[in-house]
């Protein structure tokens, strides 16, 4: 592939993301993770380190996207300060063992485990499971426990955490509003730390392609912010038109047949 075919290839997926993460209310990793996978395989890239180079690149975009949508919460007072700064030591500490964790695996497993994450999205989508309000705050160390696994399975699979946070902080009592609001600030701090942790790990690998630095590759990033902003606005609008139900279902059977896809 030519350079400007690869980088028109990674403003359509990023718009691609930006669009579906808009219109299916989900984080971009989701979307981006699978679609960098396909990317990379056109592009002749080692399997050994797909896996690894489609989670870090995808964390490495959330940090710019995420910072948008964190921002945007806080002008509108939803972020949960105290919440969030309980978070923030595992949600760090977790996102570095992540890629760790990460880092130890073959892209084969790791793909392997991506799929069964994807399934099970998809399933709780299908069943419109929605989180379980609840009432009762845990401690600082339970907080610090739960940013930990939030993290960790976060960095793991390159999203940015929503999937895992918004039930939490639903159960905590927060508002779904508060919940999400403070969902996106916790997408950034999970971001940084398994980007940066990516691109160490993966820090001198022989079987990188030109314009990766680590385990991000730097064109895809490049292309990916370009294009998944200004769509994910399209995704909101188009979401607002669609029938709910339909969509929420019609990415469910999307998600699943990308998650088997990776179990087979």
């Amino acid at each position: 592939m030519t350079l400007i075919a690869t980088l028109l290839g990674y403003l359509a997926l990023g718009a691609a993301a930006g669009t579906m993460a808009g219109l299916f209310g989900v984080g971009g990793g989701l979307v981006i993770v699978p679609a960098l996978v396909f990317a990379f395989g056109l592009q002749g890239v080692d399997p050994a380190v797909t896996m690894h180079l489609a989670v870090g690149t995808s964390l490495a975009t959330i940090v710019v996207t995420g910072s948008s949508s964190a921002w945007a919460h806080h002008r509108r007072g939803s972020i949960q300060r105290d919440w969030f700064m309980a978070l923030l030591p595992g949600l760090i500490l977790g996102a570095v063992a992540g890629v760790f964790v990460a880092g130890a695996l073959s892209g084969g497993l790791l793909g392997t485990l991506f799929g069964v994450f994807v399934i099970l999205v998809a399933a709780r989508m299908a069943l419109g499971k929605g989180p379980k309000a609840g009432a009762v705050v845990p401690g600082r160390l339970g907080m610090g426990i739960a940013g930990g696994v939030i993290g960790a399975i976060s960095a793991l699979f390159g999203i940015g955490g929503g999937t895992l946070s918004v039930p939490w902080l639903s159960r905590c009592g927060a508002s779904m509003t508060s919940a999400i609001g403070t969902s996106s600030a916790c997408g950034l701090p999970i971001a940084l730390a398994g980007a940066a942790t990516f691109i160490v790990v993966g820090w001198g690998n022989v079987l990188l392609p030109a314009g990766a630095t680590g385990f991000v590759m730097w064109p895809a990033f490049l292309g990916i912010v370009i294009a998944s902003v200004p769509f994910a606005r399209l995704g909101v609008r188009l979401a607002h038109v669609l029938p709910a139900k339909i969509l929420r279902l019609s990415f469910a059977v999307l998600l699943a047949i990308v998650g088997l896809r990776f179990l087979f």
